[in-house]
């Protein structure tokens, strides 16, 4: 009796890629939110002149927003591996049997 042993070709894989890419598309709207939250532009009027243009960068917002970017990536490296193993890996025919020869 042989143990079943799982094969890496599995259409459903292509599922989840799909719903990775969903999540791609959330965690980059994610990203661009926190950092429109991370970078504060104020402007301080000066009489005679043109206004005092100042930038604040909050870390938190900016950090924030990195870490959603780096996990958006690692997770369109797992939809290329998802959608290659449910597209390109069939399973291995089994060997032709060879003719059997005649017991002489």
């Amino acid at each position: 009796m042989t143990a079943a042993v799982p094969s890496l070709h599995q259409p459903k894989r292509a599922l989840i890629a799909a719903g990775e890419v969903a999540a791609v598309v959330l965690l980059g709207f994610a990203a661009h939110w926190c950092w429109q939250r991370g970078v504060v532009r104020l402007e301080y009027p000066v009489e005679n002149g043109a206004p005092l243009v100042s930038t604040r960068y909050h870390g938190n917002w900016i950090g924030g927003a990195i870490a959603l970017v780096t996990l958006a990536a690692v997770l369109v490296l797992d939809v290329v591996r998802q959608t290659v193993l449910a597209v390109r890996a069939r399973p291995r025919k089994a060997p032709a049997e060879k003719d059997a020869e005649p017991d002489v």
